[in-house]
């Protein structure tokens, strides 16, 4: 069964598209089968798997597009109302590395946010749109049996509107990309604030018979916290500087006092000897 992973921090900034692909590429490299998935209306991991870097690079990729489906396509027949189900999107092969895929993100994309988001509001009474909360996971499910995908890595974009709300709770589990700074630390307090209530929010969703037995049903609440990761910083002498140093460990403490006891409350952590295992504090 396929595992997926969001990565997620409503703090731009943090290379999540850059995280998304370089594991992606490794996951691969030993032999897993894995989905890149950009859910980020920039498209900037689109552009970074199918190497946008020419004029011609870019008429390749408006060729792709006229000729594959994207997540906004994917999605169409929930959100647009077409006489059709949704069907497992035809990923591209990314060059260099064999077992890895790219489900395109598209610009329009976010033209389905605020649709999303009186459903996931008014899901519980209006008829028309139970098939919306479950069609984002019904889509990515599809896709990684077309592929055989042992994972489905996402890479969300800095919000914290109705798509990401579903994308992120729909998930198995999530990292959170930070950078060392001072607004990474806040990140981390608005998280804890946040997270809790978008799982208050998907449990009832799943709990709902009308959201249970739509077309695209809304899965059950699987999400569980991976970690966070800290990048972007100075090294010298292969160290990070006094400075950086200083912001990561407070990036760390906020993680510890405010992130993993709310996520711990709310059902989103791993047994801790997990974590142990794997070397984290």
């Amino acid at each position: 069964m396929v595992q997926k992973i969001a990565l997620f921090n409503h703090k731009g900034g943090v290379s999540k598209t850059t995280t998304t692909f370089n594991l992606g590429w490794m996951l691969a490299s030993k032999g897993k089968r894995v989905i890149l998935v950009d859910t980020d209306p920039q498209c900037n991991l689109t552009g970074m798997a199918l190497g946008e870097e020419t004029e011609d690079d870019e008429a390749r990729i408006e060729n792709i597009y006229n000729t594959k489906s994207n997540i906004k396509t994917g999605l169409a027949p929930a959100f647009e109302s077409q006489p059709r189900a949704i069907e497992a999107v035809d990923c591209i092969p990314i060059e260099g590395r064999d077992g890895l895929f790219l489900l395109p993100g598209h610009v329009g994309f976010a033209e389905y946010e605020v649709t999303l988001g009186i459903a996931q509001e008014l899901s519980g009474s209006i008829q028309a749109l139970k098939n919306l909360p479950g069609s984002i996971s019904d889509l990515l499910e599809k896709t990684a049996n077309k592929f055989n995908a042992d994972y489905i890595l996402i890479d969300m974009s800095p919000s914290l509107g109705s798509i990401n709300q579903n994308l992120l709770m729909t998930s198995d589990f999530f990292l959170v990309p930070t950078t060392a700074d001072f607004f990474s630390v806040m990140a981390i307090d608005s998280l804890a604030k946040v997270l809790p209530r978008w799982c208050a929010w998907a449990k009832t969703a799943s709990s709902l018979p009308i959201l249970k037995d739509a077309t695209y049903p809304f899965p059950n609440v699987t999400l569980r916290f991976l970690g966070t990761i800290v990048q972007n910083y100075r090294i010298i002498r292969g160290k990070e500087t006094a400075a950086f140093q200083t912001w990561i460990q407070k990036v760390e403490q906020a993680v510890s006092d405010k992130l993993v006891p709310i996520l711990g409350q709310n059902n989103m952590m791993l047994p801790e000897t997990v974590y142990t295992e794997q070397g984290i504090n």
